[in-house]
């Protein structure tokens, strides 16, 4: 019998009454591997959590300051209505019944009401979208009607029939317009 073999016997004596599967190296090593591979996962998963979370969280910033933006938007549609009501009002008074004395006033408060709205417009990011003059854009212009000229180029816009408004960087309302075309 040579020393391993003594060995190996002494340790068979000293490992009697123990389980099986406590005794196997194998088995250890199997288990630690297995331990391992569950680290290893909870880990990712721990991860991939945490990832999800901060881009929840951002998201939910982005809708917060969003909502803050673009909360007036509703009411700033509605109110557009007046403002164009009032440019009608005051487009329609004629010449010689602005320089009357007695419409002075009149005319006077009503470009003052003008003036304060484009001024409140401007406050919350709301203005104007420009429109005459310039090649039809799809996302601010509605084409409402072509008209055949030879003084534009096809596609340009030669007539605006409704303001377009933008809120900050959004379409508020689009322009309604008139779209040369080459004559008949």
């Amino acid at each position: 019998m040579n020393d391993k073999d003594k060995i190996d016997a002494a340790a068979e004596q000293e490992l009697e009454g123990v389980p099986e599967h406590l005794k196997a190296e194998d088995s250890a090593a199997e288990e630690l591997n297995r331990l391992a591979n569950e680290l290893e996962t909870a880990r990712q998963d721990i991860l991939y959590a945490q990832a999800e979370v901060q881009n929840v969280r951002r998201r939910m910033e982005k809708e917060a300051a969003d909502a803050r933006a673009y909360a007036a938007t509703g009411f700033a549609r509605d109110i557009l209505s007046v403002s164009d009501n009032l440019t009608r009002a005051l487009e329609a008074i004629p010449a010689e019944l602005r320089e009357d004395e007695k419409m002075k006033p009149l005319v006077t408060g009503l470009e003052a009401t003008g003036r304060e709205l484009e001024s409140i417009f401007a406050k919350h990011g709301i203005s104007r979208i420009a429109a005459m003059g310039l090649p039809l854009d799809p996302n601010q212009h509605q084409a409402m009607v072509e008209i055949p000229t030879a003084d534009a180029e096809p596609g340009t816009v030669v007539a605006e029939m409704q303001a377009g408004y933008m809120i900050k960087d959004r379409l508020l309302r689009p322009a309604m317009v008139g779209v040369a075309k080459k004559p008949d």
